[in-house]
């Protein structure tokens, strides 16, 4: 017997979240190229650059705590909802900024309007994640498909979202790319506002806020792991790289600074593509139809060690060749689409494993402590971004996510096959 998908209003609501999912990582990816490279040519410094990023991190991290009880307490629709009217609110906000402003009131004004985006942002996540796990079959692998799906999907439209944002700044200007994606996101929210058919839960009024912290040891180890794979990942991703790379590839005029612009969204944009494609084909890969939550747990640990292997050969190579050089900057760019490959199977495997984790009564919840722990994660990583590479360039910066990743392998270590009723 099939689950919720199967009826005609449970697949129209699964569609019209994932639909509205993917306009708002759009605009996300979108506007974090547009950040990154506007106050990186205003004279920003690395750990500038981070501070602009971390209310955004911390903002998801309260956010996930909460939105869970949010809703289990009003329905998903409404935080996916708020989520994307919050996103415009954002966006209208940024266009704002006075670039005569001082570069310290600059910065808190940015802090303050990319905290609300991640509010946004983690409110709409939160919502799309829990409501795969109450409209997706279960028969032969069929949630671990419909999450790989959803997440590798967005990945995808988030890649797309960074080579927009590059080439709007280098096309239009800053003002006039963030008021157009504003103007698009209002007109996706009315749409879905009036399109969203019937098929998600619509909450429950006796939702208690503890309930957000789980007592299962499994979703605590699994977000422990998440904390440090994320972290892994943007404390290359979110500052040092895009700024080697444009130290490399800009040569200081208007021209090159444009041709900069595109390279560097292009290849944040390819990355993040190749990362969601990878995700979207994890089940496959992996074979995993008819594997066991024993299986895909044992995978888990072999592709986090597996994982740890390419930061620890690139920090070797940012320790013996100079800097910034051709050679260098080619055995990174190779290295980091390697890192997006096996990074993408990892994140999958979490992905399935918090859903198949927790129960349906409490998904929201688990959910939302899971991706507070996500965010936990980035902010980690944000922080460390600007900081190492400032500090110690790109062999400290890749240093540190090695050591990141080892220790998230350890963390899958300790997580156990669920005991289900019925079985010895």
């Amino acid at each position: 017997m099939t689950n919720a998908p199967t009826r005609p209003d449970g697949l129209s609501a699964y569609i019209a979240v994932t639909a509205a999912y993917w306009a708002f990582m759009l605009t996300d990816g979108a506007l974090r190229m547009l950040v990154l490279l506007h106050f990186h040519r205003l004279g920003f410094s690395p750990v500038q650059l981070a501070y602009l990023f971390v209310l955004y991190e911390i903002a998801g991290m309260v956010t996930n705590l909460g939105a869970g009880w949010i809703a289990a307490r009003f329905g998903l629709t409404s935080t996916l909802y708020a989520g994307l009217g919050l996103q415009v609110v954002a966006l209208l906000a940024l266009a704002q900024l006075d670039p005569d402003w001082a570069i310290g009131l600059s910065v808190a004004y940015v802090m303050a309007v990319q905290g609300a985006s991640g509010v946004a942002k983690d409110l709409a996540k939160m919502s799309s994640k829990s409501a795969v796990k109450l409209l997706a079959p279960t028969a032969e692998g069929g949630l671990f498909r419909w999450v790989a799906l959803l997440t590798g999907s967005k990945n995808t439209v988030k890649g797309i979202g960074f080579l927009l944002g590059a080439s709007l700044l280098a096309t239009f200007g800053f003002v006039p790319a963030v008021l157009g994606m504003a103007s698009i996101l209002a007109v996706i929210l009315v749409a879905i506002l009036i399109a969203m058919p019937p098929g998600l839960p619509k909450g429950r009024k006796g939702a208690k806020f503890s309930e957000v912290f789980s007592k299962s040891s499994n979703v605590n180890w699994l977000s422990l792991a998440r904390v440090f794979l994320f972290g892994a990942r943007d404390v290359w991703f979110v500052v040092g790289i895009p700024i080697y790379f444009y130290a490399v590839l800009s040569d200081g005029s208007e021209q090159g600074n444009q041709a900069a612009f595109f390279l560097i969204g292009s290849f944040m944009a390819l990355w993040t593509i190749l990362y969601g494609a990878v995700q979207a084909a994890a089940p496959r890969l992996l074979q995993a139809a008819n594997d066991t939550d024993a299986d895909l747990i044992t995978s888990a640990r072999h592709w986090a060690w597996g994982l740890s292997v390419v930061p620890a050969l690139l920090t070797l190579a940012a320790f013996i060749l100079p800097q910034p050089q051709t050679w260098l900057t080619a055995i990174l760019i190779a290295g980091l689409l390697l890192f997006g490959v096996i990074f993408a199977v990892n994140s999958s495997l979490h992905s399935y494993l918090i859903l198949t984790f927790t129960r349906a009564e409490r998904v929201t919840m688990d959910v939302g402590f899971y991706y507070m722990a996500n965010a936990a994660g980035r902010l980690l990583g944000t922080v460390l971004s600007g900081l190492t590479f400032q500090i110690g360039g790109l062999a400290l910066m890749l240093g540190t996510a090695t050591v990141m990743i080892a220790l998230s392998a350890i963390a899958v270590g300790f997580l156990k096959p669920q005991i289900t009723p019925g079985s010895n």
